[in-house]
């Protein structure tokens, strides 16, 4: 068999599991919600593609009966918050963020009893059973409004993420009470991998994710959550730019926007496995079999559902 060949069949194969998935969600009424930081090949089937904040406004706006949620397991999760009468499925179970179990509920509650004034905010990248215990959450979209909508001299804790929270204080001027945690995949991205890109490509503008380390941020043009980042290209003159975000960004801008380039800042680094893990023979597995249902205990349901409506009624008219 030619290498034309073993082509054209795997593109027969796609096109025919493209068909299956296509009729498995036109029988159980299901809707496509995927995060811009996974596969080219499942971003493909999207029927909204954006970051943590979109994905939580369409879950709450669409009117599908089956939600599939093609991310990670907090944002499954927070689907089901906003529809607990729907059926949300998380195609690969295994699909969790090493983030958010850096933070536990009784870590929580421990440390809100050494600050017993503070208010809690807790970045969306966190369990259910944290949520449970906040006062409020935010993306790194909304995570600076979220923080300044509270009088300014309010105690905050901040969790699980320490950079983001470290980037919030730098645009707020506030001082939190920050826990140690952090996303393994941005942390990765260092100062010298930034200098490196842009000896590289000495004309691209440098844009990187908030939850990027804060000697990272200071090389920036631009820092902005993934949903920013497709707002601010489409807002300035530029046609090259270094991406420092998870890579699965720089597939969505590139389709995005064809006239321009994109680099990642360091492609070998900024890889999440868990973003990785879902692909189409797990969507149409999720659809076939209606397995891996979210199902969130009854006793966080209404404190987490709460935490998550004061975000989306707050941020009300902005997008992720």
């Amino acid at each position: 068999m030619t290498t034309k060949d073993i082509i054209q069949n795997g593109l027969k194969e796609k096109r025919a599991l493209l068909r299956e998935i296509a009729a498995l969600k036109k029988e159980r009424d299901a809707v496509f919600l995927v995060h811009n930081y996974q596969l080219e090949e499942v971003q493909e089937i999207a029927d909204y593609l954006g970051d943590s904040l979109g994905l939580a406004q369409q879950a709450q706006v669409n009117r599908a009966q089956v939600i599939v949620l093609c991310g990670v397991e907090f944002m499954a999760e927070t689907a089901k918050l906003l529809n607990p009468e729907k059926t949300v499925l998380l195609p690969e179970k295994e699909a969790g963020c090493p983030m958010a179990d850096m933070i536990t509920e009784v870590e929580l509650l421990e440390f809100r009893r050494e600050y017993p004034r503070a208010k809690v905010v807790a970045y969306v990248n966190s369990t259910v059973a944290v949520k449970a215990h906040t006062d409020i959450c935010c993306t790194s979209a909304n995570a600076a409004k979220v923080v300044s909508s509270f009088p300014q001299d309010e105690q905050i804790i901040f969790v699980p993420d320490k950079y983001l929270g470290s980037y919030v204080e730098r645009v707020t001027k506030r001082k939190l009470i920050l826990w140690n945690g952090f996303c393994p995949t941005h942390a990765r991205l260092m100062a010298e991998d930034i200098r490196r890109a842009k000896e590289k490509y000495p004309l691209a503008k440098v844009v990187v994710h908030p939850e990027c380390r804060p000697e990272v941020l200071d090389l920036a043009d631009a820092i902005r959550s993934t949903g920013g980042m497709l707002r601010y290209i489409m807002e300035v003159p530029d046609k090259q730019f270094i991406i420092g975000t998870e890579i699965g960004m720089v597939t969505t801008l590139r389709r995005r926007y064809p006239d321009r380039e994109f680099y990642s800042a360091a492609p070998e680094k900024l890889i999440c496995p868990n973003m990785k893990m879902t692909t189409l023979n797990s969507v149409k597995t999720a659809l076939e079999t209606m397995a891996n249902e979210i199902i969130i205990p009854e006793r966080y349901i209404p404190p987490a559902r709460e935490a998550i409506q004061k975000m989306l009624t707050l941020g009300r008219g902005e997008s992720g």
